[in-house]
């Protein structure tokens, strides 16, 4: 099984699983685009339990039920958790080797970029992904 390990850029937080993600997938939508400063988040998802993070992380809720955890030294956007899932989306650019990222779909296509293209074949859903 893949070990997944990363952090933020100044190296103050790191975080590392042995388990395997729950997927990995590209959201468009409007949030993620301003909480990450670009045009989209690629994410792995695993179950919060599964995944060990250590340093200081501050968070914020970008939504009633959505927190984003971040390094408070240098800003880095560490990931996504929705407690009430049980859910954490580590964003594929802070982890060590991000080629390990292997998205399955992209969802919230419907605030996606004009200038994006979406040619990779992947399933595209408007709004948010069919249940698990």
């Amino acid at each position: 099984m893949a070990k997944y390990q990363g952090g933020c850029l100044c190296g103050a937080v790191r975080y590392r699983t042995e388990a395997a993600p729950i997927n990995e997938r590209v959201c468009h939508c409007r949030l993620c685009q301003k909480a990450l400063g670009a045009a989209f988040n690629a994410r792995v998802l695993f179950r919060i339990d599964d995944v060990t993070i250590d340093g200081p992380v501050a968070t914020v809720n970008s939504s009633p039920d959505l927190k984003r955890g971040f390094c408070p030294g240098c800003g880095t956007t560490i990931f996504s958790r929705r407690d009430s899932a049980g859910i954490i989306g580590i964003t594929s650019g802070s982890l060590d080797d991000p080629s390990m990222f292997k998205p399955q779909m992209h969802i919230w296509t419907a605030s996606k970029q004009p200038w994006v293209q979406l040619d990779d074949g992947l399933p595209q859903y408007e709004g948010a992904p069919p249940p698990n």
